[in-house]
């Protein structure tokens, strides 16, 4: 989606004030533990959890066998999964009961630290709603931009395998790979290849937020039928919160900063607000997207409420994780359930560091405007690699 999105991001994690910075990063460490040890694990009703698992098993079952799963030692080679994705094909995912069994027999929890720290930071995203249309006019001028020719990613984990989850991306130039432009380039038209246009949108704003989340609905000018966009490239300039820069102004503060105030201050300051949001220089593309869901970074759609996306250079897609999340909304409760590790973003960094994925509509951006919770989580990682 992000994948990326990666996207792959969100205004909040670099401005909340909470865990290591980056240049700081703790390793992840490991401790064994039991299934009751984790916070309500007899209450979740996990039958759509198991649907997102068996989205990711449709993947490691393409996976070659001998392939280790990630760089974690207790996540195994790749076969170990797959003998659980067979299994989970006969499983009834409408008894909760047998679900849990089904856990606890294919599955040892590990709770996750950052070093000797067991909680973190989790955000929150959703699948943005936008108004656009096929052809520049009236009100749409703002373009979203598909993915140019010349963009070349890397994943630079299949060159080393310690730089695992870790990307770059530019242009050849005379044989050597060279830098993208920036957003500030890229959005006032000062580049290249400005003439790839997915569809055109009437706020500014709006085509920012569909870039930090990574996928959204355009409804269509005219009643035509909604276009589904998802994640289809970046820019691979480093991502950089927006609310960090109002906070450093001294616009909004770490206390009542959100993605709602965020929206606020950007419609309300349409000038200095273009600057601010210059100051990220990252910026994606976009591809039309077919069927269900936003597709995360694993490469399968994304399910709401059971979809996480974690570190991907520290934690694998298809992991499944067991969270224990203070409330996201007053009076919502604890969020305590089943979350498979199936997308990234910019600003998910560290060993105990989550971005739930809420959906699309009005309540998922309740939900995920806000959310700045700490929690921690346990991998449940498969007995047959032990």
């Amino acid at each position: 989606m992000r994948s990326f999105l990666l996207i792959f991001v969100l205004l909040l994690s670099a401005c909340a004030g909470t865990g290591p910075k980056s240049d700081e990063k703790p390793s992840l460490v490991l401790k064994q533990a039991r299934f009751a040890d984790l916070p309500g694990w007899q209450n979740d009703n996990m039958g759509t959890a198991m649907a997102a698992l068996q989205k990711s098993c449709a993947r490691i079952k393409k996976s070659s066998p001998d392939k280790s799963f990630g760089s974690l030692a207790e996540a195994g080679k790749t076969v170990h999964w797959q003998g659980m994705c067979i299994d989970l094909l006969a499983l009834n995912v409408g008894d909760s009961n047998a679900v849990r069994g089904f856990m606890e027999r294919h599955f040892t929890p590990y709770e996750a630290r950052a070093g000797h720290e067991r909680n973190g930071l989790f955000t929150g995203y959703y699948e943005a709603s936008l108004k656009g249309s096929r052809t520049r006019h009236g009100p749409y001028q703002v373009p979203l931009y598909t993915r140019p020719n010349d963009l070349v990613m890397v994943q630079l984990g299949e060159f080393r395998e310690e730089l695992k989850g870790q990307r770059i991306a530019g242009r050849v130039i005379d044989g050597k790979l060279k830098p993208y432009e920036d957003r500030p380039a890229i959005v006032s038209g000062a580049w290249p290849h400005n003439d790839k246009v997915l569809v055109w949108v009437d706020s500014p704003v709006d085509a920012f937020f569909v870039q930090i989340q990574g996928s959204g609905v355009v409804e269509m000018a005219g009643g035509g039928p909604p276009m589904r966009i998802g994640y289809a490239g970046q820019n691979g300039h480093v991502y950089y919160a927006i609310g960090r820069e109002l906070i450093a102004r001294g616009y909004l503060t770490k206390d009542n900063v959100s993605m709602q105030a965020i929206r606020e201050w950007l419609e309300a300051n349409p000038v200095e607000g273009a600057e601010v949001m210059n100051t990220n220089k990252s910026y994606v593309f976009f591809q039309a997207l077919e069927g269900e869901g936003p597709i995360g970074g694993e490469g399968v759609a994304l399910t709401p409420g059971r979809s996480l996306a974690v570190d991907r250079s520290l934690i694998s897609y298809g992991v499944p994780i067991w969270v224990d999340i203070e409330e996201p909304l007053p009076g919502a409760g604890k969020l305590q359930r089943l979350m498979i590790a199936q997308d990234t973003g910019g600003a998910i960094r560290g060993p105990v560091r989550g971005d739930v994925f809420w959906g699309y509509g009005a309540r998922a951006e309740e939900l995920a405007g806000p959310m700045k919770s700490q929690g921690r989580y346990w991998l449940l990682l498969p007995k047959a690699s032990q």
